[in-house]
This record gives C-alpha cells, structure tokens and sequence, in this order.
C-alpha cells in the first residue's frame, strides 16, 4: 500500500473562535468548514505553551516543553538530542519540506539555527519583514518579481517603517489601510512554494509543513481583505469593569499601558472603533488564509494527490484580541491563548463529519501522524495518538482527564514569570510560581473566565485539591521517558 503524505498547515496565533464551523457568524473559512464537514474538528484542543517556540518544540517533538528544555522564544540552539517528528518521517523515505517559520531557536535579525530536521527542502521565512540581507526566502521570492518590499508594503506609505528602533510586528499600520497585496502576500509565497515542493516529489511520499506568519500582529491583511469586513458590526472585546482587581497586577499593568507588558495595543486608551478594527482585521487575515487552504486542496485534487494526503490544520497558540482587556500573548492562561482550532482531513480513512469532544492537546500530534502513516511511535513521546478517535474506534467524546500547559520565562523582558496552568475540562488552576498569587476559574459557572477564585474563601478546599493536581502533572506528565529502563537492577 502506498505510504500517505502529509500536507501540515500551522498557522501563527489563531485562536480557536475565528472559524465559521466552530460558530463565528462574522468570519468566513469556507475551506476551514469543508474540512470540518469532511473529516474531523477537535472542540476542545490545547496548546502546550500560550508563546510560539515553547509550543513547536513540543508539537514537532510529541513532548512536552519542560521535556525538551525549550521553554521559551529566542534560544540560542534547538537541543541536538531532541528529535523532530520529520526527521523520523525523513529516515523512512518521505521527502521532507517546509515553507515559512521553523521558530525552534532564536531568529530575531540572525537566520536561524537549524537542528537536524529531516527537511530536505527549507525555504525559510520567520516574518514577512525584510530584516535579513540574506537568507530569507520570502523577499528572494519578491525581489525575483522586481518587488521592493518597502515601497509595496502599506500601500507604499512606509512612514511607519523608518524607525530601527521599532521591531517590525510592532508598528501600526496608517490609518484605513491594508498591507502587502495578495498577489505578493507572504502566505501567497508559501502556498505557491508549497505546489512546487509536491510538484518535485514525484511518485515519493512527502510530509509537507506550510508555517505562515499570519495572522500574528500586526493585523495588516491585503487592504481587498480589510475591506470585506464591517467592522461596525463586530462585537466588543469580552472585558468587564474591574475583573482585573483580583487577578495577577500585571494584568492590570497591561491593560492601563498595552499588551504584552507594554508592547501591544492599550486596551484602555484605544477606541471602540479601533477595538473592532484590529479584530476585523485578524479576521482578515484568516479569510486570506483559508482562501489558500482551498487552493492547495484544489491542486491537491487536480493532481490526483488529494485521496492520499493527510491534512492538518492548527495553530501554535491563540490571541487575546482585546479580550479581558488584553492584546497579544504573553503570561495569560485564557481561553484565548490557549485553545486553538485543530482539524484532520483523510477522506475514506478518518470518520467524516466527527466532533471530537474531550481534551486534546497539541503534543499529541506527531505520535497521532506515525500511527496514521503506519509508523511506530517512539517511546520517549509523551503525547498520545488520536487514531482511535478519528478512525471511530473511541468515541467522540474520548479526551485525555486534563491538559496541561506552562509558561516558564518564555519571552525575554515579558512577563518574566513561571506559571504552570493545570484544566480538567471544568476548572483551571495556574500557580504562579515564586508568587503568593495564582489562578481559579470555573468555566462550567463563568466560561468568561470574569471571576478568578483563588483567594474565594468557599474555594479554598477546591484550591488545594487543584493544586496536589496540578503538582502531580507537573511533575508527572513532563518527566522524559528517556532513558529506557531495560533492566531493574
């Protein structure tokens, strides 16, 4: 039987409200509904960390962060002992590629590092911006078209870009107007590699990573996308008046001056106007991107590859959005970071139509692509394959008793904290560690996530229980496999 390959879409900072399927009225994913429809939706998925590094090393690896020690963003090398999910897929024959971010080591102005990833075609690119003489495949492929990214980029109003002081995702677009045009759109560039890569893979299989850099900020879709969105019917962000007296200060700290400890947009300053505009925005950026998923099932089809193609579709982790009164991502233990939108497309092989129900998190992954692809899952992967479920032999509603997600230091100058965030479905505990302050919510009462518990006197028995909980994943859940006992003396 010929081996399936694997077409791999991750998308940078989506949450998981922003599909149509999944019940967002506003957004149209079209594509995103189809492969809901024809193949499965995991409801209650997780990531393993609420910041982009931390999360990959623990989807591409199957374990978890604190296993790999790759805890936060911008390390200065991926461990040469951890093993990356292609890389097995590599050593059994597939053809291996990746278009876009890779994000396991610092690549912040420096190219990054690369570990032994298995991927034999790497076109590189960790943000849109030029901030790379050399290296960074994305611009190669506009300069090739006779395209200057700073005179295209804003519609060629580049007076926010002049400053080298001001880190690209961190500059505001000019008022009313879009950003690169579709035609020369990074997540344009991606797909339009991605058919070449298949293209050159002949009759082998190939396991392909699509890693596009929307729709992290800033919030700059082609200006045809912002203008498809009326903003003035979007709702407000979720935040109510004073819910953030009884959570951690820094919240507050981020509300008052921008999220992301200052970085981000100010929640307390910015106009309702605005507020909706950066979300009709994201969502913007979501319809280019779903657009592109259309088309790579499109040629999927026209070539004949698409019955034997595994489709994955996720995000390393969410956006605040203005909810709670925050923006960005950071140390925030929300709905809003850490749940995220994961679907599966194998049509004749995975159960069509199927809403999996139970806890899921993103560290199941690369075990879940070697069970699917008939390949033996490592002993030191701490995730566990969801094969069972989507081939019918669990139900539906089959989850794992809780997730478990950590933020430990992983930006640098940001929320310098270590917090490890325990939920069973029902209550999320995260303590925040070297503090005398944590997190409680019950989102069975309060699925808003208003009313932090932790220092409720009626919760105090429910605190400790969470607690012993949480202390047991946290110890139990990461502690890496490796070595393999043979022997027991």
């Amino acid at each position: 039987m010929k081996k399936p390959n694997v077409l791999w879409i991750c998308a940078d900072q989506q949450r998981y409200d922003t599909i149509t399927a999944l019940g967002n009225p506003i957004i149209r994913t079209p594509a995103l509904d189809e492969m809901a429809a024809k193949g499965a939706v995991f409801t209650r998925a997780y990531t393993q960390c609420p910041v982009c590094t931390p999360s990959r090393a623990s989807f591409l690896t199957g374990r978890y962060p604190k296993t790999t020690r790759v805890c936060r963003n911008g390390n200065e090398y991926f461990p040469s002992d951890e093993i990356l999910v292609t890389k097995l897929f590599a050593l059994q024959g597939y053809k291996c590629g990746l278009v876009g971010k890779l994000h396991l080591s610092a690549a912040e102005e420096i190219v990054e590092v690369r570990p032994d990833d298995g991927y034999g075609f790497f076109e590189w690119s960790e943000h849109p911006h030029d901030d790379w003489e050399q290296g960074h495949a994305y611009q190669d492929w506009l300069k090739a078209k006779g395209i200057d990214w700073s005179e295209v980029y804003c519609l060629g109003d580049g007076k926010n870009q002049s400053d080298p002081q001001l880190s690209p995702w961190k500059k505001i677009l000019p008022s009313g107007k879009g950003g690169m045009d579709e035609s020369y759109h990074q997540a344009t560039w991606a797909f339009e590699r991605a058919e070449y890569f298949i293209e050159t893979c002949g009759e082998s299989p190939w396991l392909l990573s699509i890693n596009i850099f929307d729709p992290h900020p800033p919030f700059d879709p082609p200006k045809a996308y912002r203008d498809r969105i009326d903003s003035e019917k979007i709702p407000l962000p979720k935040y109510r008046e004073g819910e953030l007296d009884g959570k951690p200060p820094f919240q507050r700290f981020d509300y008052e001056h921008g999220g992301q400890n200052g970085t981000g947009p100010c929640y307390k300053t910015t106009s309702d106007a605005d507020k909706r505009q950066f979300i009709a925005d994201y969502y913007a950026q979501i319809e280019l991107i779903d657009r592109k998923v259309e088309g790579i099932i499109a040629f999927l089809k026209k070539t004949g590859q698409y019955e034997n193609t595994i489709i994955l579709y996720h995000s390393d982790h969410g956006e605040m959005l203005g909810d709670h009164g925050l923006y960005w991502k950071g140390c925030y233990v929300y709905e809003e970071l850490l749940h995220i939108p994961l679907l599966f497309l194998w049509e004749g092989r995975i159960k069509s139509g199927l809403h999996c129900t139970g806890l899921t998190e993103l560290v199941d992954l690369a075990p879940t692509l070697l069970e699917l692809c008939g390949m033996e899952i490592p002993y030191y992967m701490q995730g566990k394959s969801l094969v069972p479920v989507l081939t019918g032999k669990t139900p539906p509603h089959t989850g794992k008793s809780h997730i478990y997600s950590e933020y430990y230091n992983a930006m640098k100058g940001i929320h310098e904290k270590y917090v490890s965030i325990y939920f069973d479905g029902r209550y999320k505990i995260a303590v925040h560690h070297g503090e005398e302050l944590g997190e409680l919510y019950d989102l069975k009462v309060d699925p808003g996530e208003f009313e932090n518990l932790w220092d409720v006197p009626e919760h105090r028995e429910l605190k400790f229980t969470l607690l012993k909980h949480c202390f047991d994943s946290t110890l139990m859940a990461t502690m890496d496999p490796k070595p393999r006992v043979i022997r027991y003396f």
